[in-house]
């Protein structure tokens, strides 16, 4: 069977009958083929041995996940919060706006920062990437996209390269020089091809590969320079929203969340799906690794922020309250781990004791939903961007 199915909209010849129908894109042992809606259930019914069907073969790996939950309830002996009881209550600190950077004419969608501490890249609905000194508020420079909705931006580790992307289903990377009044688009290299809107991207440890998540429901790792696929990830049966890439430099996986519901963790190397995790009731916005790498948060439009712990291989904390009734839409953790941050749709800042999974602050300030939330490298400020159009620096 195939190993990842989604849908795309698109009609043609049938690879199977030849016919001009709409077309169902799917991966076959990782070869892509077009199917029409007939072929594909003759497909999914050859092989089938006598009296399956596939309601039953349905049924029977509904019931082995549900002996898979069993087994790790079984290993489930006690709360994270319980283990950290003893752990010493946070005392209290303030953390107050301290930079409000405005440029952007509507809807700011993700943010990232350089690793010198102080630039960030930030992308928009009004298709412009602005590269910031967050020090300063002063933009270094801006480039226009051709589409609106420019939904993801990252800097590469050398702080010399930003790649961007959309709505125009491509990851784009502009190489940036000290000359501020470079025209950036002449240098516009095109790297990633999706068959959908692009969510995320993220360089890996060099600034050679680009991994990047796609509503097609696939990831894939890019080679910057030839603009070659040298990877592809399927496994999830809807919109990918974002990733993140494991923290350790040596680290060959990411983990991804989507509109499936699921977590999944993906090893770079062979392509495949090393753990999934389905415990959210609706769809996962953002997922973030713990510094150690050991675990990952996700925050979802379930009102949920949740903990799951890669040894464990199960969910350890869930971060909510009755009150908070709005999708997180963006979390990350603290240098140290100890908190998380997570950006709603209410427009407000939930700040979480990760040990104990109690609210520990509230940031206001925002006056619309907050759709991005990074901390700085160096972990001494974090940065949120929102559907009010500015980005707020925080410490």
């Amino acid at each position: 069977m195939c190993d990842q199915t989604f849908v795309a909209i698109t009609f043609g010849p049938c690879d199977s009958c030849s016919q001009n129908k709409p077309l169902m894109n799917i991966y076959l042992q990782n070869e892509p083929i077009n199917y029409c809606s007939l072929c594909m259930e003759l497909m999914a019914c050859q092989g089938l041995a006598k009296g399956e069907t596939v309601s039953t073969l349905r049924a029977e790996s509904e019931n082995l996940k549900a002996k898979l939950e069993e087994e790790r309830g079984k290993l489930h002996d006690v709360e994270l919060h319980q283990v950290a009881e003893k752990v010493e209550t946070l005392g209290q600190f303030v953390i107050k706006t301290r930079r409000t950077l405005k440029g952007h004419g509507n809807k700011v969608l993700c943010m990232d920062w350089c690793r010198d501490k102080r630039r960030m890249v930030s992308s928009s609905q009004d298709g412009k990437v602005i590269v910031w000194d967050a020090y300063t508020t002063n933009k270094e420079h801006a480039v226009t996209m051709p589409c609106t909705w420019v939904m993801a931006c990252a800097y590469a580790p050398s702080g010399c390269v930003i790649a961007c992307g959309g709505l125009d289903n491509k990851c784009s990377v502009y190489p940036l020089s000290l000359d501020k009044n470079e025209n950036l688009a002449a240098k516009k290299k095109s790297v990633a091809m999706h068959t959908n809107y692009l969510s995320a991207c993220s360089f890996t440890n060099s600034d050679m590969q680009l991994l990047t998540s796609s509503g097609d429901g696939t990831c894939a790792l890019w080679d910057v320079e030839s603009g070659q696929l040298l990877q592809s990830f399927h496994g999830h049966s809807a919109d990918v929203l974002s990733l993140d890439l494991a923290p350790s430099e040596t680290g060959n996986t990411f983990v991804s969340g989507g509109c499936d519901k699921k977590a999944n963790v993906w090893d770079m190397r062979s392509g495949q799906n090393i753990q999934s995790f389905e415990t959210h009731e609706s769809d996962i916005n953002s997922v973030k690794y713990y510094p150690s790498g050991d675990a990952f948060a996700t925050g979802s439009d379930d009102a949920t922020c949740r903990l799951y712990d890669l040894r464990a291989d199960r969910e350890v904390a869930i971060y909510s309250k009755e009150s908070i009734i709005f999708g997180a839409s963006s979390v990350d953790f603290s240098l140290s781990g100890r908190l998380l941050f997570a950006g709603y749709n209410d427009y407000n800042i939930n700040v979480w004791d990760v040990l104990k999974g109690t609210r520990v602050a509230i940031l206001s300030g925002h006056e619309n939903r907050v759709s991005t939330v990074r901390v700085s490298p160096d972990g001494t400020a974090f940065c949120s961007g929102s559907w009010d159009n500015t980005l707020r620096v925080w410490a």
